[in-house]
């Protein structure tokens, strides 16, 4: 069990490590994780929260500092939950998730790759181009305050801008403030999800009481003066309408891939990764390590948009790609024709609850798989890669700890071989830990 205690008499204590969210690691008599501690640092702390296995504790002074810190550029570090490691300089930071990659796959999956990658990186500010705000009305500051949660806390943080939002959206955290403050259903907007495309910025409002008129000319004038796309969501996705007044001739949202001459449409709504150069870099390092060519047929699972199956599409002789969400299918195959791409396939399946032995398109030969599932990792769909045997998988992912067990079965259950492992900084100051891995069959 864990709960907030009575607060204890300052300590002193050595940082010995970094847990993987982040916090100091202080063994002082029972462990104590001190957020804001690096390790190797000499610090005075306060013991706030006491658990079964470990304490929580508050970070009073850090009497002995690491080389590696630095000094925040963000005034609300510490406070907002949105980043937690601002306070470490970037480079360290990527070992660090780097380190724990390697740790979990040699603990998790029993292997090594034959090869490390060398880690994807990009800017470390004004990088996040996909964000959900919360919002609320906090009647004793008679505003609404949006923003990321609070550290440990339920609460929004009480943020005036974000420096690792993309522009504009990093400046609109006090405008929007203002804006909703000022609508009769002030309380009434729980959230806001960003999503900065390469022509416009989307704000969708999540509403849970219809606008007044005069709350919609506000939302107008606030549209037209900060340059941005608002949109209203009263219920499911389903029900996300532009704001009402919008031009009927507006360009769809979308981004693009130059290097390998294509362009995406999307809502507002749909999942895109959220590091844009990271992800050029990344789609750029997964086809040099496919090694197709002009006879591959690539199965990409997981496909969404189809950020990996275009540009596949531009390489090998057929793709076919494969996404739950039969609303991303539907724009998977509209940019699939945008791009003039006919050597492009799509099935709505969802692998985990349908055998491939069910799905017409999956009993085709593939010569190499493509996936990026999501932190669950795609444990159901093992026996389907088993059963194709391609020549490479590349497995992309989100979560080391589901990576190292789906791995662990390709390597020890389904005879394939680790050839290469890297991380990738999709999200700067946090401790997310994306990398991907490529496997191949154990003879090669």
């Amino acid at each position: 069990m864990s709960g907030p205690h009575a607060a204890t008499a300052p300590e002193i204590g050595r940082v010995d490590a970094l847990t993987h969210e982040g916090e100091g690691v202080v063994h002082a008599g029972k462990t104590v994780f001190v957020a804001g501690a690096l390790p190797g640092e000499r610090v005075r702390f306060r013991r706030v929260r006491r658990h079964r296995r470990h304490d929580e504790g508050e970070l009073l002074e850090v009497l002995e500092s690491s080389a590696e810190r630095v000094v925040p550029r963000c005034a609300h570090f510490g406070m907002c939950g949105g980043c937690a490691l601002q306070h470490l300089d970037p480079a360290r930071q990527i070992e660090a998730k780097q380190a724990e990659l390697r740790e979990t796959l040699e603990r998790v999956a029993r292997v090594e790759p034959r090869a490390w990658l060398e880690p994807l990186t990009g800017p470390v500010w004004a990088y996040r181009r996909r964000a959900r705000l919360g919002a609320r009305f906090v009647p004793k500051k008679g505003r609404v305050l949006v923003g990321f949660r609070e550290r440990l806390s339920p609460y929004i943080a009480a943020l005036e801008r974000c420096e690792v939002l993309c522009a504009p959206a990093g400046e609109l955290i006090a405008p929007l403030s203002a804006l909703l403050t000022g609508l009769s259903i002030r309380d009434r907007v729980p959230q806001i999800e960003v999503a900065v495309a390469d022509n416009a910025t989307a704000l969708v409002l999540r509403l849970m009481a219809p606008p007044s008129a005069t709350d919609l000319d506000q939302l107008v004038r606030f549209e037209h003066m900060h340059g941005v796309r608002l949109y209203l969501q009263s219920g499911g996705l389903n029900s996300v309408t532009r704001l009402p007044g919008a031009s009927a001739e507006e360009a769809p949202l979308n981004y693009a891939l130059g290097e390998f001459g294509v362009r995406f449409e999307l809502a507002p709504t749909d999942f895109i990764q959220v590091n844009a150069p990271v992800n050029a870099a990344l789609v750029s390092r997964a086809l040099a390590l496919l090694e197709l060519t002009a006879e591959s047929r690539v199965l990409d699972l997981y496909c969404g948009l189809g950020n990996f199956t275009l540009p596949l599409a531009r390489r090998a002789a057929a793709v076919l790609g494969v996404e739950a969400d039969a609303g991303l299918i539907e724009r998977a195959r509209h940019n699939a024709r945008l791009n003039g791409l006919d050597n492009a396939s799509f099935i709505a399946a969802d692998l985990a609850s349908e055998p491939d032995r069910e799905l017409p398109g999956l009993q085709q030969p593939f010569t190499h798989v493509l996936l990026d599932p999501p932190r669950a990792g795609a444990r159901d769909v093992m026996r389907t890669i088993a059963r194709i045997r391609p020549e490479r998988v590349l497995y992309i992912s989100c979560h080391p700890g589901s990576l190292a067990r789906d791995i662990g079965m390709l390597v020890h259950d389904h005879g394939f071989a680790l050839a290469a492992a890297g991380v990738l900084d999709m999200f700067p100051h946090t401790t997310h830990v994306e990398s991907l891995a490529l496997l191949t069959p154990a003879a090669l």
